[in-house]
């Protein structure tokens, strides 16, 4: 089941990002991951505006991969560094489709 790692980053110190860019990529890849959108085009619709900077959205074939990606050695001083540098939250949700299993959505 694809698994879907979506992260809202509020950079408040971007010294960490052109080395978290030049690396993470292949670290993700590694993991069998793939980035579908890394953007800071930020349209709200409704609610609260975002505060985040970027939000990325990345796809990996299970939850196993998100995790053995979050804890890969060789990722552990980006993601300090981004931590240090940001205000960041991790959500990830799988492909189901919740119709169905809700009783006022149709089953689609």
């Amino acid at each position: 089941m694809t698994m879907y790692l979506i992260a809202n980053i509020e950079v408040t110190d971007d010294a960490w990002v052109p080395r978290y860019a030049e690396h993470v990529h292949e670290i993700v890849h590694k993991h069998g991951g793939k980035y579908l959108s890394r953007s800071g085009n930020i349209t709200t619709v409704e609610g609260e505006p975002s505060t985040a900077s970027i939000i990325a959205l990345l796809a990996f074939p299970t939850m196993e991969a998100i995790e053995a990606f979050a804890s890969d050695p060789a990722y552990a001083e980006f993601g300090t560094a981004r931590q240090a540098g940001s205000v960041s939250t991790f959500h990830v949700i799988d492909d189901s489709d919740a119709a169905g299993t809700i009783p006022y959505l149709p089953t689609g």
